[in-house]
């Protein structure tokens, strides 16, 4: 193939490559497909917005500022119960650890069990991933409403409700893992004759283990956040004193509540680090 200089090219030559490339230089009907396809996305948009009354956001301006106003005026500090709201706080850090640890130790049996490379029977493999399927498929918060009805209100719904959805997405997270790993390292512990077991334990965990550490870690910050959601439905913990404060019209303890939250995310992300760098060898850059 010969390059041509762009002094070399003449008008005649342009057109022959339009006809032999026609895709490299467009179309008017392409362009025409684009620009309708732009324009259906913002009348699209637009009926979106003014469907769902877009202007009532300016309408409720001023219920806004004082909301806000309430949420960072505090008042009568000393009749807050800080009691109940940090044995709340701890609650909510006990379910989210519970739930999240339940369901790393059940995900580490199940995602070898969903991993095409180690779990050979389509059948059994097809059937546990439809299972982490519907696991995965219902959302934490109807689990939530779901384990409430069930055993009571109370944390232990809470627990259930993590362990359940975690379950499914850590199982699939691990079988993703588990079919990725390096096949020589597996291949040389089996040809020593060990035993499945010990293919598993010195061929598959010293490759998988420290994914696994990482994302049940950032899974637990999650459930951190989501047991809070839970308790709103009853599930016990922080969740239901911020659903108790907002029906008594108490804003400003609300924002407090949240404010701690926050606090202990950041706290449970810092530390989250810390386990990684030091069991991973994850370094700060």
């Amino acid at each position: 193939m010969s390059a041509a200089t762009l002094q070399a090219v003449d008008a005649a030559g342009i057109e022959e490559v339009r006809r032999s490339h026609p895709h490299a230089f467009g179309s008017p009907a392409r362009r025409a497909i684009g620009w309708a396809i732009a324009i259906g996305v913002l009348a699209y948009l637009a009926g979106s917005l003014w469907y769902f009354e877009i202007w009532k956001l300016f309408y409720a301006s001023d219920r806004v500022w004082r909301l806000v106003a309430t949420l960072f005026v505090w008042r009568d500090f000393s009749t807050w119960q800080f009691t109940n709201i940090y044995t709340g706080i701890a609650q909510t850090i006990a379910m989210a650890f519970l739930g999240t640890m339940l369901a790393s130790m059940a995900a580490l049996v199940i995602g070898f069990l969903a991993a095409r490379n180690t779990m050979r029977i389509g059948i059994v493999r097809q059937t546990v991933r439809r299972f982490l399927d519907v696991l995965r498929g219902i959302d934490q918060l109807v689990w939530g409403l779901v384990f409430v009805r069930a055993v009571g209100l109370g944390p232990l719904a809470g627990v259930l409700a993590i362990f359940v959805s975690d379950m499914g997405t850590l199982s699939k997270l691990y079988s993703e893992a588990i079919e990725n790993v390096d096949r020589k390292q597996v291949e040389g512990v089996r040809a020593t004759g060990a035993s499945p077991l010990k293919v598993v334990r010195y061929g598959y965990l010293p490759q998988v283990l420290p994914v696994f550490i990482s994302q049940s870690l950032y899974f637990f910050e999650s459930s951190t956040r989501s047991a809070t959601v839970l308790g709103i439905v009853g599930a016990g913990g922080i969740g239901m004193i911020i659903i108790e404060r907002f029906r008594a019209n108490l804003f400003d303890q609300v924002a407090f509540v949240v404010l701690n939250v926050l606090v202990c995310i950041f706290v449970i992300d810092w530390l989250s680090r810390k386990i990684r760098e030091r069991f991973i060898g994850e370094k700060a850059h």
